[in-house]
């Protein structure tokens, strides 16, 4: 469910949506902070936390120096993967998406998790996969949750609808992406076992090089 401040904790370190949005700018890097939570969280769902550094060098590129912005990006991109891996695998409903604050405009927020989704679902299925991932991605809950994160890419703000209608269709939204990358973790468990696991690997990492 949305909350008034979407700003994840990790450990100490608190890992705030317009945060790492401008770190990952400062660092020019083309992703933006929802996409990078959402493409993450397709990444942990197919590979587990073996996607972790191919997730990193994706968002920031192979070069990170010390004291670079791209390091700076770098930890803070580690810690979201901490936290989120925590919240998956933990199976606990703690899980977030990493979006706007809810003081945000209303269109700020409906493109940001129609990034988000786009992200996700490039995660679980852009590139070459293996036959077993092919396979589950196609069948029912999975096939139904892919065609919906498609739709929502597309959510828009409407102007002429009231401000409470809106809020109550965006609140929907991120319940419903909530649930949903949590039952996308539950079914691809078997996907990331292992002997299932280095296949699947070989894949993803074949659509980022």
């Amino acid at each position: 469910m949305a909350t008034k401040q979407q700003t994840l904790q990790a450990m100490d370190n608190p890992i705030d949506h317009n945060e790492l949005d401008a770190a990952l700018k400062r660092c020019d890097s083309d992703w933006n902070s929802a996409q990078a939570h959402g493409l993450l969280c397709g990444r942990l769902a197919v590979l587990g936390t073996d996607g972790a550094m191919m997730w990193i060098e994706q968002i920031l590129g192979e070069q990170c120096s010390a004291n670079s912005p791209e390091a700076e990006c770098a930890q803070m991109l580690d810690d979201l993967f901490q936290l989120t891996w925590r919240q998956l695998a933990e199976r606990q409903s703690e899980f977030e998406p990493l979006l706007p604050d809810d003081d945000e405009e209303m269109a700020v927020r409906a493109a940001s998790i129609g990034f988000w989704c786009e992200g996700f679902l490039h995660g679980m299925v852009s590139g070459k996969h293996a036959e077993a991932l092919k396979k589950q991605l196609a069948k029912e809950p999975l096939a139904g949750l892919i065609k919906d994160m498609l739709e929502i890419t597309r959510a828009s703000f409407d102007v002429d609808e009231d401000e409470e209608s809106s809020e109550s269709a965006y609140t929907e939204l991120v319940e419903y992406v909530r649930v949903a990358v949590q039952l996308a973790y539950e079914e691809l468990a078997e996907i990331r076992t292992a002997g299932g696991e280095s296949a699947v690997s070989q894949a993803v990492s074949d659509s980022v090089h």
